[in-house]
């Protein structure tokens, strides 16, 4: 399938946390308690950053480390919330990450402004954070709508990038759509894509009934596998801005109407050179066939597939979803990253 198999990966999380650079940290005067005594006020490594000069995004730092990630959340207009798993696995690994709300949701500022909630705005919002963060050299992980923001952004600003994180999303919303309108016939039985569809035609989509099929016959399966879901991600839910989801997104997963409907990065995908990683799930809502066809087009990329994860791998498939994530990392950083072999 490729060629970053489960069983390489531990052998380059050997070289850990004692990598770690604790310089600043051993920089700061302590008490006889040994408690740290700054000079400057401490908001918990809290930053809050202006975009388009006048709107304030949400970040925090989270560990300590030369190898630096921000993530992009999901949605659009989700929030960071269902990525708090990562602070169990990559301070530990010696990385330093930032969680990040993009703007109009969770801790940012939500404006009304409707016409903000486009594409290449959140692409030059992200550019607009990372010279906020002052980050250089660094990498730059995608979940789901946060990897279209950075294929884009990869596209568009390749400069700073040490590598890139694809996670759980295809190059296209044509594809990504004929997919999903697949899974109704795995998940559904007849009668059940009767009563779906027909409350679809309806524009029924609050009915409870709809709610229903959606969420234990769909989002269960292809969504996060987990009963019950973990609670950073039922928060992440209900914290989303839907307002902003229904205008780019649609309704829910399955009905792309909103202005990401013609989005499509396939013809582009080989102009990044940056070393990437193209990480998904076999039971995902995203094609595996067309993330392998993803990681074929992208020039200097290796692709992992979780074997037992959905959309939502880094819960459902965790160990094998950031055995392969952090050993990317740490092959990137060391030198070591061999892209796999295209066809």
């Amino acid at each position: 399938m490729n060629r970053l198999s489960i069983a390489k990966v531990p052998i380059v999380l050997i070289y850990v946390a004692s990598c770690t650079s604790f310089s600043d940290r051993e920089q700061i005067p302590r008490n006889e308690y040994g408690v740290p005594q700054y000079t400057q006020v401490q908001s918990g490594n809290v930053k809050m950053i202006t975009v388009d000069q006048k709107y304030r995004v949400w970040t925090k730092k989270v560990g300590e480390g030369s190898i630096k990630v921000l993530l992009l959340h999901g949605g659009p207009a989700f929030t960071h919330d269902y990525l708090e798993c990562f602070q169990n696995f990559l301070p530990q690994a010696g990385i330093e990450f930032y969680y990040y709300d993009q703007l109009g949701c969770g801790n940012s500022e939500t404006p009304t402004d409707t016409s903000l909630w486009r594409l290449d705005r959140f692409v030059e919002e992200v550019e607009q954070v990372r010279e906020g963060l002052q980050l250089s050299d660094f990498y730059l992980f995608g979940h789901s709508w946060g990897s279209m923001l950075a294929m884009e952004y990869s596209y568009r600003y390749p400069d700073h990038l040490k590598g890139v994180v694809f996670s759980n999303m295809t190059a296209g919303a044509k594809e990504y759509l004929t997919y999903t309108s697949s899974l109704k016939t795995k998940f559904f039985s007849a009668t059940e894509i009767r009563t779906f569809d027909s409350l679809d035609q309806l524009g029924q989509y609050n009915a409870p009934l709809y709610q229903d099929l959606l969420m234990s016959k769909l989002y269960r399966h292809v969504i996060c596998q987990l009963d019950p879901w973990p609670e950073p991600l039922t928060r992440s839910f209900r914290l989303a801005n839907l307002s902003i989801y229904t205008q780019m997104q649609g309704v829910d997963e399955f009905h792309v109407t909103g202005n990401l409907r013609s989005w499509t990065m396939w013809d582009r995908l080989k102009d990044i050179r940056t070393p990437a990683l193209v990480l998904g799930g076999v039971n995902d809502e995203m094609s595996p066939e067309d993330m392998k066809r993803e990681a074929e087009l992208l020039p200097n990329s290796r692709l992992y597939l979780c074997p037992q994860g959905s959309h939502l791998s880094m819960y459902d498939d965790q160990q094998n979803y950031f055995n392969a994530l952090i050993g990317f990392l740490k092959e990137v950083e060391m030198g070591k990253f061999i892209a796999q072999a295209k066809l």
